[in-house]
């Protein structure tokens, strides 16, 4: 396992990370334009169907394990038979399976973006809770590799602020670490009801947030290139935000049994 030292230096690396953190662009306003033209342009059956497939990514909350897209695959990249036996690992292996499981699955969202952006306005509908979905599960994927079940209701909750965070501006970014600070601890337990209530303010933030980078993908045929483009930055933004949190908790949990060992 680990010495302190390293330790220490990870969780230098990860510190690092978060000050380099920056807004998205100060432009957020026009990140808005693409889905006002959405609301007006839209059948309201398609508007209808986004909105029954938001509900169901909401739903993961209460259902858990059944949005994990390849738990299997991921335990066998760790060489593990459980997400305790996982929880173990050293720490190398654990950013190795995350680093494969992030590759590809953003190689994947590449070739739904080039697919959904094809069709323009109408198939930029059916993308973004795609696209939604789809980082739910990496982020669970990820979750696994450093040994957390994300079928536990308040592993689910990190899932969120993961998500959050990828998509937030500074001002965001800066609340979720904050929030994510005092995960786990008694004092937060209290919020954990609020914070299931708020999934539908996330998706909200999470399409607004990046919806200047959807405003070319509005081009029929030539929205392909872009839609490759963006779900795949997407997908990267996620996988990156998610690896360094559960990085960073698995790094101090470690730090702190080396100093329960000392005493």
């Amino acid at each position: 396992m680990e010495s302190r030292e390293e330790l220490q230096s990870a969780l230098a690396d990860i510190v690092k990370w978060e000050r380099q953190q920056k807004d998205i662009w100060f432009w957020e306003k026009l990140g808005r334009i693409p889905f006002m033209l959405l609301d007006k342009l839209t059948p309201r059956f398609l508007q209808e169907k986004i909105g029954q497939a938001v509900d169901e990514i909401g739903s993961f909350l209460q259902s858990g394990g059944r949005y994990l897209l390849a738990e299997g695959e991921v335990l066998r990249k760790l060489g593990a038979a459980s997400p305790e036996e996982a929880a173990g690992r050293p720490l190398a292996v654990m950013n190795k399976a995350a680093e494969e499981l992030s590759h590809s699955r953003a190689a994947f969202a590449t070739v739904q973006g080039a697919t959904t952006g094809f069709g323009g306005i109408f198939t930029l509908a059916i993308d973004i809770p795609a696209l939604l979905g789809l980082s739910l599960k990496l982020i669970q994927e990820v979750a696994l590799s450093y040994g957390y079940d994300p079928r536990k209701k308040e592993e689910r909750i990190f899932v969120i602020k993961c998500l959050q965070f990828a998509s937030s501006d500074i001002v965001g970014k800066k609340a979720v670490l904050e929030q994510l600070a005092l995960f786990g601890k008694p004092e937060s337990q209290g919020q954990m009801a609020s914070q299931l209530q708020g999934w539908r303010e996330v998706v909200a933030v999470y399409r607004d947030n990046f919806g200047w980078k959807k405003l070319f993908q509005l081009v029929p045929v030539a929205g392909m290139l872009f839609g490759a483009f963006i779900n795949r930055s997407t997908l990267q933004d996620a996988a990156e935000a998610a690896t360094m949190l559960y990085r960073k908790r698995r790094v101090l949990e470690r730090l702190a049994q080396l100093e329960q060992q000392n005493i």
